[in-house]
C-alpha cells in the first residue's frame, strides 16, 4: 500500500515548518509536540558567500554577482523538456542558483511560450503566470535547481506540440562557500574571512570607517588596508590585508584606531 499524501504532508510540515522528525501521525502527535530535532542540512560549500551584493531590484545588466536573463540582453533561456516526466510538464534551464523573490519581487521568474529558437520570446511569445489562468494550470519554478514544473491539474492552453518554454530572471554567480572569499584564514575550529569581519564591523556591531572597539571581550578593528581581531585589548592580533594576505603580530592599539 502506498504512503498516503496526508502522511507526506505531515512529514513536510514537521520537517520544514518546525525542524523536527515525524515520529507519529498528526492526530496522535502534532508538530509542536514532536521532540526530536531534524534540521535541514545547510551545506557550507553551497553558501552564497556574497549574497549581500545582490541588489533589491533585478539589475538591467550583468554584474560580478548577478547574471541577468532577458530579451534586452539576448539571454532569455530556452528551456529543454524533461522527457522522463509527463509530456510538456517539466522543463530544465540546466542552470542553478536562480535568485528567488525573497531578495525582491522583481526576481520572480517570468515564463513565456514561443516557437523553438525564438530570438525575443518576451515580445513574441505568450507569458504564462504562476497563478494560472483560472483553469488549474499553475506552474512552480524551483530556483535552486532551475527547473520549471507545471504543477496544476492542467497545462496552459498555449503549451503543447511545436512550442518551447522560455525563462527570464537572474542567477547568483558570486563566490560559494564559507572559505571561498578572499583573505580567508583557517584555524583548528573555524574559518575567518575578511568578508565576515567586514560585515561584523560595518553591520552587526555598528563599526564604520577607521574604527576599533571591544565587543564581548573581542577587539575588532578596520583600517584602510586591513581588517583584524584579537581576544581582549592586548596581546596578538590576526590581520587580513586588502590583498588577502594574512599576518600575525602584536596588538598595537594606536595602529588600529
Amino acid at each position: 500500500m502506498a504512503i498516503s499524501d496526508s502522511q507526506k504532508v505531515d512529514y513536510l510540515w514537521k520537517k520544514i515548518g518546525f525542524g523536527v522528525a515525524k515520529t507519529d501521525t498528526n492526530d496522535k502527535k502534532k508538530a509542536p509536540n514532536e521532540a526530536l530535532g531534524s534540521p535541514i542540512t545547510i551545506r557550507s560549500d553551497r553558501v552564497w558567500a556574497q549574497a549581500e551584493e545582490i541588489p533589491t531590484l533585478i539589475p538591467t545588466s550583468n554584474t560580478d554577482y548577478v547574471a541577468v536573463y532577458s530579451d534586452a540582453l539576448g539571454t532569455t533561456i530556452e528551456a529543454t523538456e524533461d522527457t522522463t516526466s509527463t509530456q510538456y510538464r517539466t522543463w530544465k534551464t540546466d542552470l542553478n542558483n536562480w535568485i528567488p523573490p525573497e531578495f525582491g519581487s522583481t526576481y520572480i521568474a517570468k515564463v513565456y511560450v514561443d516557437d523553438p529558437g525564438a530570438v525575443a520570446p518576451q515580445s513574441t511569445g505568450t507569458q504564462v503566470f504562476s497563478t494560472g489562468s483560472g483553469n488549474n494550470d499553475e506552474w512552480f519554478f524551483d530556483y535552486p535547481a532551475g527547473i520549471l514544473h507545471f504543477i496544476g491539474d492542467n497545462l496552459p492552453a498555449v503549451v503543447g506540440a511545436g512550442k518551447s518554454i522560455y525563462i527570464s530572471g537572474a542567477r547568483y554567480i558570486g563566490p560559494l562557500g564559507l572559505s571561498s572569499s578572499s583573505g580567508s584564514v583557517q584555524g583548528n575550529n573555524a574559518t575567518f574571512t575578511s568578508l565576515i569581519l567586514h560585515n561584523v564591523l560595518e553591520t552587526q556591531y555598528g563599526g564604520t570607517g577607521l574604527h576599533s572597539f571591544v565587543k564581548d571581550g573581542v577587539f575588532y578593528a578596520k583600517t584602510a588596508n586591513s581588517i583584524g581581531f584579537a581576544t581582549g585589548t592586548a596581546g596578538h592580533i590576526m590581520q587580513i590585508a586588502a590583498n588577502g594576505t594574512p599576518s600575525f603580530g602584536d596588538l598595537d592599539g594606536g595602529s588600529y584606531s
